[in-house]
């Protein structure tokens, strides 16, 4: 029995004849062979694995993303190279160096500048971008936010805060300036006036926390806050119950994506529900077809959000979610 012939038994069985196919499976269990993965790479000049950049790894949010991603890359036998910039100065030239190691390459947020992607473009790199602004001939995936922001925004407003404040750094985020621009809007329905600026800050619980002790600590404080994830509300609820503010009579909050613990705060988080598995698993799905089918033309979707009210922002317990 040739190399030839058990290769075409792996690759299509239809190629060969039903006895000696038979011969191949039987003679696989035997040995209990498994074909080499780098062997089949460098037959099919592929490395039948991709890569994705985050600008971080830690967090729900990311870990989330993640398993929709390696579960969608799983089911196609793929392996899944991951790398986080961590906003280091080297990120292009690792992202160009990983990109040489893959089929294809995503791209989270504002890990890299839109050049690196016309370079990944030009080395003919398949690419898709994650929560990230359309860029060059690149595909997209992302989450909708900004009319989310608004429904948000203008529930807040049904309870009647004067002073909400916007927690969160556009700047850091394209998802994070959507929010923003969201929530502006929501003021401008409304005929207000924002009470102030966006309040820059990092995204996890630390940041969200740091920057509430400061603003809770003001005399002119905020009777709302619309945070930017659900990380930094939580960050804003400890810094709530320390000043002895009682979350929703002193203070209304809000975050954003609905990790698992929102719904077990004290109180349960109003929040809006990002379908962050759906976001890894579409991004999975688009680059592996782009890669296979030779694809030029972009596609690019936008995968709905939901408001989902509970007690922090001023609900009653028959009101909130269940």
């Amino acid at each position: 029995m040739s190399i030839a012939t058990v290769s075409r038994v792996h690759r299509d069985a239809s190629l060969v004849a039903p006895a000696t196919r038979e011969r191949v499976h039987r003679a696989v269990a035997e040995l209990d062979y498994r074909p080499s993965r780098l062997g089949r790479s460098l037959a099919h000049g592929q490395h039948d694995a991709t890569g994705i950049v985050f600008p971080d790894l830690s967090g729900p949010y990311y870990s989330a993303v993640i398993l929709g991603y390696e579960e969608a890359s799983s089911a196609e036998d793929q392996s899944v190279l991951i790398m986080a910039t961590h906003r280091r100065a080297a990120s292009t030239r690792q992202v160009l160096d990983l990109a040489d190691r893959v089929d294809g390459i995503v791209l989270f947020g504002r890990t890299v500048d839109d050049e690196v992607v016309e370079a990944l473009e030009r080395r003919r790199v398949p690419v898709v971008l994650l929560a990230r602004p359309i860029a060059g001939g690149a595909d997209s995936v992302r989450a909708e936010s900004r009319s989310t922001a608004i429904a948000l925004t203008t529930h807040l407003f049904e309870h009647d805060y004067q002073r909400v404040a916007f927690l969160g750094d556009p700047h850091g985020s394209p998802d994070a300036a959507e929010r923003w621009d969201g929530f502006l809007d929501a003021h401008r329905a409304d005929r207000r006036r924002p009470w102030r600026s966006a309040i820059p800050c990092g995204f996890r619980e630390e940041d969200g926390r740091g920057a509430a002790s400061e603003l809770l600590a003001a005399a002119n404080r905020p009777d709302a806050i619309v945070c930017a994830n659900d990380e930094i509300a939580m960050g804003v609820l400890a810094a709530a119950r320390a000043r002895d503010l009682a979350v929703p009579d002193d203070l209304a909050v809000t975050g954003w994506d609905d990790i698992p613990a929102a719904r077990h705060l004290a109180p349960p988080l109003t929040t809006v529900r990002q379908p962050m598995l759906d976001l890894g698993r579409r991004a999975a799905e688009l680059l592996r077809d782009r890669i296979t089918t030779h694809r030029t033309e972009p596609q690019h979707e936008l995968l709905p959000t939901e408001l989902v009210v509970r007690s922090s922002c001023g609900c009653s317990h028959d009101t909130k979610e269940e």
